[in-house]
């Protein structure tokens, strides 16, 4: 077998992180799988048709949902989707005599959920009344950490987010969310928490997972599994009314748990919760989960879209795989939803000085701290500096960090957790050096203040130390303060196929303190520190029911137009501002947002993709100006590429006149010469003026072959028995699709498979778990999947265990 150096190929590509499952059974690949016959619809998802293994999909029906047949204005009943459902399954269970029948849909989405043998999926493809079948895949919170916050904490750093995008300015002017009605679809909330009782009534929502009226969170000591505080955190962001407020504290919530211990879910229930959102009423829906495939067409995703037309603001965080550009996963794929990107609210920076046993190390930098006062009490005093490895729980097994620095290596685990576990073993400070070459990225709301270093000086450092006790210190003098930023973490666009932008605006989602529950009736008041884009998510969540309370007459398209339109464009460290593929819109000002006048609809737009190598390729677009003010105003409209080429020319409708209460369209005409340009995707801005109001709507093309990963995801599935099913994701298919197996070392790989023509979608494969003949022995490795397609060549590497 070919045996590669993984550094070789890791310079050059993107990672992502490997979901645990797709819920799919082992497939052929992609040069091998047999062709459908024309009369089968398209399976979503790539599957052995010869395996007996049971997988989880989503049927949709030809007969259309609830809220598609009022889309079209064609009379439709719950009553007709279930005849038409009842058929399908009667056909169903003859074609699968072991196949189940889970979760039925009807309102957003027409279909049901099954689980039945891969080689029954065909005979259900060719089932009349059949439209689709899609995966259902593995969906998760979009958290990166969490803490636990003292009652000494809480107060004050809770506003901050709360503040900054101006909620409680809202509040004076009487718009707090009263006779508004958000659903949590999340973990489960924790609806007896002081400061949430005020937002349940009676009916509290539904538990999907466990199949029951009680949307309680996973306890701690729950024998099914990892205890869960996630959607108690969301919940309070959004409307907490105690100790601390939400953005809309007087909002009524429902809940609704469709992931279950550890924020573990799957589309099946995901799907449930959004329809049973709807149908209870819901004026606004979060979803702070995901997963990361980035394609628009998952079931969810879709489920999504037609809660949107159904009048519900669906609001769901972007994901947190960033900062790579094509990140974002579904459901923030949706083409409708609002997807919210996380930023850093502003922080200041602390020049640093580190001087042990009289050395003196250039390189230190403050790296994280939790909060002003507790790097500055900590700056300038004599500690003993004590080394511990890579600052696992182990590592301090034996060593006394009391009251000292610990002194910590780079890797294995996440900077969080080392700090974390520094300072449950007692230590007031960290001090990290590196294990590579390069500089350590900031790590804002560290447990303890803690300082990083260079490979060269952190190994120095430790030389030093092992000559035995060593005392020294560092200080924290003021830099300067850095504006609001975008959080690395959070997943940026565009989104494959629709090529939209994503996220479509930004909001607070680094170290934002909130509810969450304590699983102690005596003690009920429990507060926690969390970061993700789902921590961003419900700040929009909240401020959408702030808006429908101000304005009760507004569509969804409204809601999500005033959001956007009037953002605060961010800029990075630098003064750069950032792309629209990294922060949307801006970030979200929510007065702003309800005083709005004009609302330009849609938020973001995409001219869609140009390939024509010889003259100029001409498309029509639009977009709609609406005047709320009580007077007719006049608009200008201009288009401006930040890439200024001739090879792109826009005109529009200029000098356009929109009466009081009115919508007028605007038209475009895109003119591309796409020879004379590079592949890749080029981003503009349409700014709208009345002369007194500018707004800016992010806007993009492609030409040619845009730039997406060619494969993500990459997994190993332990099928068990010695069988292995490995895959990855192929967003627009592949030429050469290879995989290679790593040891933990990540030294040297073996080429596993290796096949040509591979279509767009998931693609899998069976594996008997032997190199060379021999089967591997227990331990850590990795799956690394290259994929090649129009001259570009990417990899994604997933990480499995072998018992």
């Amino acid at each position: 077998m070919k045996k590669v150096s993984i550094r070789a190929v890791l310079s050059t590509v993107a990672f992502s992180v490997a979901l645990s499952s797709f819920a799919m059974g082992a497939s052929a690949n992609g040069n091998s799988k047999p062709a459908l016959e024309p009369s089968l619809v398209k399976i979503q998802g790539d599957y052995n048709l010869k395996s007996a293994k049971k997988v989880k999909v989503i049927v949709e029906l030809n007969e259309e949902s609830v809220a598609e047949a009022k889309k079209k204005g064609v009379a439709q009943s719950k009553g007709k989707i279930k005849k038409a459902r009842d058929e399908v399954k009667k056909e169903l269970s003859k074609a699968s005599k072991t196949s189940k029948v889970k979760r039925e849909y009807d309102q957003v989405f027409s279909g049901f959920s099954a689980e039945l043998p891969a080689n029954d999926l065909e005979k259900v493809a060719s089932l009349p009344g059949v439209k689709a079948i899609y995966p259902s895949v593995e969906y998760h919170t979009t958290e990166v950490k969490s803490k636990e916050v003292s009652a000494e904490e809480y107060g004050s750093e809770m506003d901050k987010s709360i503040y900054y995008v101006g909620a409680d300015q809202a509040w004076k002017s009487g718009y707090t969310g009263k006779n508004m009605t958000v659903a949590v679809i999340d973990t489960g909330v924790d609806y007896d928490h002081p400061d949430l009782k005020s937002a349940f009534e009676k009916y509290k929502g539904w538990d999907f997972v466990d199949d029951d009226k009680d949307p309680q969170e996973t306890p701690a000591g729950d024998p099914k599994g990892e205890a869960t505080t996630h959607g108690t955190h969301v919940a309070g962001t959004i409307a907490a009314d105690g100790k601390i407020k939400g953005v809309a504290p007087d909002a009524h919530l429902l809940a609704y748990r469709v992931l279950g211990p550890g924020g573990t879910g799957t589309t099946e229930d995901v799907i449930a919760g959004i329809e049973r959102a709807v149908e209870d009423g819901a004026d606004v829906m979060n979803l702070s989960l995901g997963d990361t495939i980035n394609n628009p067409d998952l079931a969810t995703s879709i489920a999504l879209d037609w809660a949107m037309e159904e009048g519900v603001v669906a609001v769901t965080s972007n994901g947190n795989s960033g900062p790579a550009n094509w990140t974002v996963g579904s459901p923030g794929t949706s083409r409708e939803a609002i997807s919210v990107g996380a930023t850093q609210l502003p922080y200041n920076l602390y020049k640093t000085t580190l001087t042990v046993d009289n050395a003196s190390y250039a390189s230190a930098e403050v790296m994280g701290f939790p909060n002003d006062k507790a790097l500055l009490d900590a700056s300038g005093k004599k500690y003993e500096f004590v080394p511990v490895g890579l600052g696992k729980p182990e590592d301090f097994e034996g060593k006394d960090v009391k009251g000292k620095v610990a002194v910590i290596s780079r890797g294995d685990i996440a900077f969080v957790d080392k700090v974390d576990n520094a300072k449950k073993a007692g230590a007031v400070a960290t001090v990290i050096y590196n294990n590579v070459e390069g500089t350590i990225p900031d790590i804002p709301g560290t447990s303890l203040p803690s300082i990083r270093l260079s490979k060269a000086d952190g190994q120095a450092l430790v030389a030093s130390l092992a000559k035995g006790s060593v005392t020294g210190s560092f200080t924290a003098t003021f830099d300067q303060t850095v504006d609001e930023t975008m959080a690395d973490f959070s997943s940026r666009g565009p989104v494959v196929d629709t090529w939209m932008i994503k996220p479509d605006i930004s909001a607070p989602g680094v170290d934002i303190i909130s509810t969450v529950p304590t699983n102690d009736p005596s003690n009920p008041h429990g507060y926690g520190s969390k970061q993700g884009t789902s921590m961003a998510a419900p700040h929009v969540a909240g401020a959408a029911a702030l808006i429908l309370q101000a304005h009760p007459n507004y569509k969804v398209e409204d809601v999500k137009a005033s959001l956007m339109n009037t953002t605060e464009l961010l800029r990075d460290r630098n003064g750069l501002v950032y792309p629209h593929n990294t922060q949307g819109a801006g970030s979200m000002r929510v007065v702003d947002a309800i005083k709005a006048k004009t609302l330009i609809t849609p938020g973001s737009h995409s001219y869609g993709v140009f390939y024509k190598d010889k003259g100029k390729q001409v498309e029509k677009q639009s977009f709609k100006i609406k005047n709320l003010s009580n007077h007719s105003q006049k608009y200008s409209v201009k288009v401006k590429f930040k890439k200024s080429h001739q090879a792109i020319d826009v005109k529009s409708t200029n000098d356009l006149v929109v009466n009081a209460g009115k919508t007028q369209k605007v038209n475009l005409n895109v003119k591309v010469d796409a020879g004379k340009l590079s592949p890749g995707y080029y981003e503009g801005t349409i700014t709208v003026s009345n002369n007194k109001e500018m707004y800016d709507v992010p806007t993009i093309l492609f030409v040619k072959e845009p730039d997406y990963p060619r494969v993500t995801s990459a997994y190993v599935d332990v099928l068990g028995n010695g069988s292995f099913e490995y895959g990855s994701y192929l967003p627009g298919g592949a030429e050469k699709l290879s995989y290679y197996i790593y040891d933990a070392t990540l030294e040297k790989g073996e080429l596993l498979g290796s096949y040509t023509n591979v279509e767009k979608g998931f693609s899998s494969a069976t594996w008997d778990g032997k190199i060379n003949g021999e089967a591997l022995p227990a331990g850590t490795y990795y799956l690394y999947a290259e994929a090649v397609k129009a001259g570009q060549t990417t990899g994604s590497l997933g990480e499995f265990e072998i018992k």
